[in-house]
């Protein structure tokens, strides 16, 4: 059961809590990437069992946010 790892848990947190402000912020302005990419990122700290892929998964999804941030809405 890796999922009870401790590492997985705060892994699992801090990414989700990063989603989380992702969506919050998409939302107050009205921006649809960053909304989406908190989706994303809560949805990943949910499905990625390891800790070491969450991140991974984690920091091309934000990555991905800025560049498409970027280019406009």
């Amino acid at each position: 059961m890796d999922f009870l790892n401790t590492n997985t848990i705060w892994a699992s947190l801090f990414w989700g809590s990063v989603g989380a402000g992702f969506f919050i912020y998409g939302k107050k302005q009205t921006s649809l990437w960053p909304m989406l990419g908190g989706v994303a990122l809560i949805a990943v700290s949910y499905f990625i069992p390891s800790p070491l892929w969450m991140s991974l998964v984690s920091v091309a999804v934000i990555v991905a946010i800025y560049f498409l941030s970027k280019r406009g809405d």
